[in-house]
């Protein structure tokens, strides 16, 4: 028989084993940056940028947090009302864990985290956050279709099929009920709320869904655009190159391959669309992308945790 000490440390191994995997990964992860390049070579780059451009990419990154907290903000009006404040630590606390967290498991702490602090039931946060998610990766992949447009040798049927995906969520939002309808006579009667939880997940009315999916490109358009910026003043050229290596930073992030913290994948992803959007194929442009990955992946991070740092004094309701 285990005896209590033994016991109560297996049981904080237990709770903390993702934690502490990726603490080890990250620390690995820095250890990989100086044995490779030197963090001295790192900071090197941020210092010829210059302060003032690193502080306002870093302020306009934040500010797409805001924008974040507004897009829940407007999707649970009567829930979240009164309450940004609350909310806004609600999401940054999600986004650190979803950053942080391997293979997007983070993103079961955001149902959890709205059940806990305005009452809303699992099944229909899970159904926002999925459509929401959704939005978001066709956002994305929307604005990595105008790249690939404007380079394709037949450019009117790809400009075509570009526009009939720019279409899909709009397609999707009109037949919801049909497809909610047919899994209601799918599934057992007991499983019935379910479907009516995830119904009330989804937008309320068409001005609702507009909303919902203007406020994720404009969210997305900020927080691509302030990345190229940083990665064409890293060295990223051209231009082009810049903007592509951003979506395939963020893609990485929105996608299930997201290792914790980010650490590797989120580089891989900057430099995979960097190349992919014509990026210099020259050995010091190569060595310059890649640094510009890593900075560009820290300075995500900061900002994460300057967004959850402004969020924490917004602590929960206190009960009277």
């Amino acid at each position: 028989m285990k005896s209590p000490v033994v016991a109560s440390r297996q049981s904080w191994f237990a709770r903390n084993r993702m934690l502490l995997l990726t603490v080890t990964i990250v620390a690995a992860y820095a250890v990989f940056i100086e044995w490779f390049w030197g963090w001295a070579s790192i900071v090197g780059q941020w210092a010829a940028v210059g302060a003032l451009p690193v502080v306002t990419a870093l302020v306009l990154l934040t500010s797409t947090y805001f924008l974040r907290t507004w897009r829940i903000y407007d999707y649970f009006p009567r829930e979240t009302a009164g309450r940004f404040q609350t909310l806004f630590r609600v999401t940054q606390i999600h986004n650190l864990l979803n950053i942080m967290m391997p293979f997007r498991t983070g993103e079961t702490s955001f149902p959890v985290l709205m059940r806990t602090e305005f009452g809303i039931p699992l099944a229909r946060a899970t159904s926002a956050l999925l459509v929401m998610r959704l939005l978001d990766l066709h956002a994305l992949l929307a604005a990595a279709g105008i790249g690939f447009a404007i380079g394709a040798s037949h450019k009117v049927l790809v400009w075509l099929a570009w526009g009939v995906f720019l279409l899909l969520p709009v397609a999707g939002f009109t037949v919801r009920k049909t497809l909610l309808r047919f899994a209601g006579k799918l599934l057992p009667s007991k499983l019935h709320h379910f479907v009516v939880e995830i119904e009330n997940g989804l937008p309320a009315n068409a001005s609702a869904f507009a909303r919902a999916w203007a406020m994720t490109v404009i969210n997305w358009l900020v927080k691509v655009l302030v990345l190229a910026w940083a990665l064409s003043l890293m060295g990223v050229l051209p231009l082009a190159a810049s903007f592509g290596g951003a979506l395939g930073g963020e893609l990485s992030s929105v996608l299930p391959v997201h290792a914790p913290g980010g650490v590797g994948t989120y580089p891989a992803g900057i430099t995979a669309g960097a190349v992919a959007f014509g990026a210099y194929g020259e050995r010091a442009a190569v060595a310059s992308l890649a640094q510009a990955s890593i900075n560009a992946h820290l300075l995500i991070i900061v900002s994460a945790l300057t967004g959850t740092a402004v969020s924490l004094p917004f602590g929960r309701r206190r009960e009277l």
